[in-house]
């Protein structure tokens, strides 16, 4: 139970890593609030029992994530952890001179502007409480070039160097910060996925990953458990990639 007692927001929950993120924290001895746009984050709510509470939120929206932070105050008397982990892949396969420019800023708002917002609103919760920790998800697409993945790669890019950044800002404060990047990582957002979570048997690998297989969102959620528990106490301002080793190769 390494997060006994622990609240927990986290963003993005309604499928996928987020999910996967809330179901092991809660498994952990945390109790969570499942924040998503979809209404998937009530069902997994559900799924998960008393140690969970959704909440409707539009991450890119400053008023919708300053209510979800007070949420969880309101219901659990605290914040001590945050995942951001709410994202889009936005255009895919399409090179830079293709992509469009709403879908750009829509990429940068709910990849970025949201880890903005949710570090915001949620770090003074937690400087009156003592401390806590934030995961913030960026991508191995953003400590390396990913072809036909300009926006995507360049947002998560940015959401690690606001993470260091940050990281920097609360080291006196007790607030860890600090990222996760998965690689290819089998979810909702691959389109052959139909919702299963894990991948059928016979189903291909993507070329050079050293590993040979898909990533599990419940490998990134082993990750975002370690960030935020007391075992990486001594941690912060890191990238952690996820990827079976591709950022290695």
């Amino acid at each position: 139970m390494r997060l006994n007692d622990k609240v927990a927001l986290v963003t993005g929950a309604g499928s996928g890593i987020g999910r996967a993120i809330c179901e092991l924290f809660a498994a952990e001895g945390a109790r969570v609030v499942c924040a998503d746009i979809s209404g998937a984050q009530v069902d997994v709510a559900a799924a998960i029992g008393k140690a969970a509470y959704p909440v409707h939120a539009d991450v890119t929206q400053s008023r919708d994530v300053a209510a979800m932070v007070a949420a969880a105050q309101e219901r659990y008397g605290r914040l001590d952890i945050l995942v951001n982990n709410a994202g889009i892949t936005g255009a895919i396969d399409a090179p830079l001179h293709e992509q469009d420019e709403d879908a750009f800023d829509l990429v940068v708002n709910v990849n970025l502007r949201s880890v903005f917002l949710g570090m915001k609103h949620a770090i003074p919760a937690m400087l009156r409480t003592g401390g806590g920790a934030i995961v913030n998800t960026a991508s191995a697409s953003g400590l390396v070039g990913w072809k036909g993945l300009s926006c995507y790669s360049a947002s998560k890019a940015a959401v690690i160097q606001l993470t260091k950044s940050a990281a920097l800002d609360y080291a006196k404060d007790r607030i860890r910060i600090n990222a996760i990047c998965p690689g290819t990582t089998w979810t909702g957002m691959v389109p052959w996925s139909e919702g299963l979570r894990e991948p059928p048997e016979g189903t291909a690998v993507l070329p050079n990953i050293p590993m040979e297989r898909w990533g599990l969102d419940r490998e990134i959620a082993s990750a975002a458990v370690y960030l935020v528990s007391d075992e990486a106490s001594y941690v912060t301002g890191i990238a952690m990639p996820v990827d079976g080793g591709y950022v290695a190769a």
